[in-house]
């Protein structure tokens, strides 16, 4: 069902606002995880980790939550729909993985700012999962970068859901040949997010935690 152009605009504000306010917040928490690393300020860095567990929960996880759930009210209730185009289809698993690895690495998060209240931390206490936060937020900036490049350059064309329902309303020769390259992209980075998902289900991207 498409959505009356006020209630569009609406939830396309609060798409917008809400992923690149993630963004924003992605990037502060990658700041303070870089400063809690390079600062020998023993005091600095325990605020820094207390910080970002904060900045976790009142922030990133709630402008994640808010931007998952308007980025698809948006696809369902306008013409893109969720599975007609290729970038929609790879946005929404990009977002979708991005979530999942998100609350995984909550733990890690939590345990650092636990010993940083306590007053234990120095500069080599948990010095491998300090510098997986860098890495993780590293990774998490850029895959939300590349989600945002989608939302503005639209590439790929149409996936086969999508040609069917072009061809039910009539063929649309240019919209097909575009979809061509789309299958490829969406094949290797589900490989690729795949292989990222099972080596933090299975403990893998936590050992070092």
């Amino acid at each position: 069902m498409v959505m009356a152009p006020r209630m569009r605009a609406l939830s396309l504000t609060a798409h917008v606002s809400t992923s690149i306010g993630w963004l924003g917040a992605v990037a502060t928490f990658l700041a303070m995880a870089i400063v809690g690393v390079a600062r020998h300020d023993a005091e600095t860095a325990r605020s820094m980790y207390v910080a970002m567990n904060v900045t976790t929960w009142l922030v990133i996880v709630p402008l994640c939550l808010v931007a998952l759930l308007t980025g698809v009210t948006q696809s369902l209730g306008t013409s893109w729909g969720l599975f007609r185009h290729y970038w929609v289809v790879v946005k929404l698993a990009l977002t979708g993985v991005a979530t999942v690895v998100l609350f995984i690495h909550t733990q890690p998060i939590d345990r650092v700012a636990q010993v940083a209240l306590a007053g234990a931390l120095d500069g080599g206490t948990l010095w491998s999962v300090r510098m997986q936060l860098i890495g993780d937020a590293s990774a998490a900036l850029a895959v939300l970068m590349v989600a945002t490049a989608l939302s503005v350059y639209k590439p790929w064309g149409l996936t086969p859901y999508g040609i069917g329902q072009q061809m039910a309303r009539g063929p649309n020769p240019r919209a097909i040949r575009r979809s061509s390259a789309g299958k490829y992209v969406l094949i290797a980075m589900a490989i690729g997010l795949s292989a990222i998902v099972l080596l933090h289900l299975f403990g893998m991207g936590l050992h070092a935690h």
